[in-house]
C-alpha cells in the first residue's frame, strides 16, 4: 500500500502517532508521502514496522528496493 493512501485510512491524531513512531514531525511523514521528499533505507523500515507490513520497503521504494534489501527478493 502506498503511504499516501495508508495515510488517508488513519482516524484523528494517528498521523500524529505514526509521526511520533518514527521521529518526524507531521508535515515531513506527509511531504514523504506526497512525494516531495525522498524515503531513505532506514525510514522505509521504520514506516514498515510502524504501519506492522501495511506499507512496506517494496511500496515506499519501488524501483530500488531489489538492490537495498536482497533479501527480500524470495520472500
Amino acid at each position: 500500500m502506498k503511504l499516501k493512501e495508508y495515510l488517508s485510512t488513519l482516524k484523528r491524531g494517528e498521523v500524529r502517532l505514526l509521526a511520533e513512531k518514527i521521529n518526524v514531525s507531521q508535515s515531513f511523514l506527509s511531504q514523504m508521502a506526497s512525494g516531495l521528499c525522498a524515503i531513505s533505507p532506514k525510514r522505509c523500515v521504520e514506516i514498515e514496522l510502524a504501519t506492522c507490513g501495511k506499507v512496506s520497503r517494496k511500496d515506499l521504494r519501488p524501483d530500488d528496493w531489489h538492490k537495498i534489501w536482497p533479501e527480500l527478493i524470495a520472500a
